[in-house]
């Protein structure tokens, strides 16, 4: 099982998902792959004051999220799952985000659609995992849980697709729970499966309330590839230190939020072979339902079922 790296550059960048962009990275089953991403703004900034601007090789006329990709895994077919560990995530060394400047849905419910846009200028320490930020006199500081806000495989429609909404195979998922030692399960639409990230996030609430979390791009990234022939899945789940997630995503939040109750449901059937009325009735004792954004055009939600809190032991019965 090898390694293979990726260095940020236009020749390994999109700013949009399809089933016919050429990959640029062929792996095997099983593999492993260490690459860096860029800012949000299709930039980097070194500490000296230089900057670096980057273009998509894709040549979109109005480029989304910078992604690195696509990577073409061998053996990869429609209707396989495939499994990415995220094994590590390092940030860069500063971040950004917004605040109002928009008539969107966030700013309209805080009162603030017509004001002017604030940005707040993030300095990130990766060893300490903090991120400090001043206002005024004051200094603010805040943990770093650092994640990749796009994990993708290419969806099977043909043509260009943006890369604001999440979908079924994965995206712009912008979910705090998957940090360094998760694993996303995405199914795979299209030959070779061709995965894509970016949009890296260094902190983010749930709900991403702002429209931003604090966007940076990330030094490190390692992610290893494992595809799983005789199991389909619709959408993404994962596994995370969190717990087991499933997602849901639609413009009604309570659609959204049915569709990831209806695929925890799937998963506790799986899991831990009990009717469907059983799991619903288990889940209501331990599962989180949870926003995880409600800026990306659709909204998403993420169920939670912690890990251990069902401890399955025979019944008394059972052992009489």
């Amino acid at each position: 099982m090898a390694t293979h790296y990726i260095e940020a550059s236009d020749s390994v960048l999109h700013g949009s998902f399809s089933p016919e962009h050429k990959p640029v990275l062929t792996i095997e089953n099983g593999d492993s792959v260490t690459l860096n991403t860029i800012g949000l703004e299709w930039g980097l900034k070194n500490k000296d004051g230089s900057e670096m601007s980057f273009r998509s090789r894709t040549k979109e006329k109005k480029p989304g999220h910078p992604l690195v990709g696509p990577i073409y895994i061998n053996g990869a077919k429609p209707g396989m799952m495939i499994a990415v560990r995220i094994n590590k995530i390092v940030p860069g060394w500063y971040g950004w985000n917004v605040g109002g400047g928009a008539d969107s849905w966030q700013n309209q419910q805080a009162a603030i659609s017509t004001e002017e846009r604030t940005t707040l200028q993030w300095e990130l320490d990766a060893e300490a995992m903090t991120g400090k930020t001043t206002i005024g006199t004051r200094s603010f500081q805040v943990p770093l849980s650092p994640f990749m806000g796009v994990m993708a495989t290419a969806p099977a429609e043909k043509g260009l697709h943006s890369t604001i909404p999440p979908r079924y195979c994965g995206g712009n998922i912008d979910c705090k729970e998957l940090v360094e030692g998760s694993t996303i399960y995405l199914p795979v639409a299209v030959e070779g499966a061709l995965f894509s990230t970016g949009d890296g996030h260094a902190a983010q609430g749930d709900g991403e309330i702002s429209g931003t979390a604090i966007e940076c791009p990330m030094d490190e990234v390692s992610l290893t590839f494992t595809l799983f022939e005789n199991q389909t899945i619709s959408g993404p789940r994962a596994d995370t230190p969190s717990g087991w997630l499933t997602f849901g995503f639609d413009v009604d939040l309570n659609k959204a939020a049915g569709m990831a109750l209806k695929e925890m449901i799937d998963l506790m059937q799986e899991r831990f072979q009990v009717s469907r009325e059983e799991a619903i009735a288990l889940g209501s004792t331990v599962v989180d339902l949870r926003i995880t954004q409600v800026v990306n055009q659709v909204k998403g939600v993420h169920a939670v079922l912690p890990h251990g809190v069902l401890e399955v032991k025979a019944s008394d019965q059972a052992t009489k």
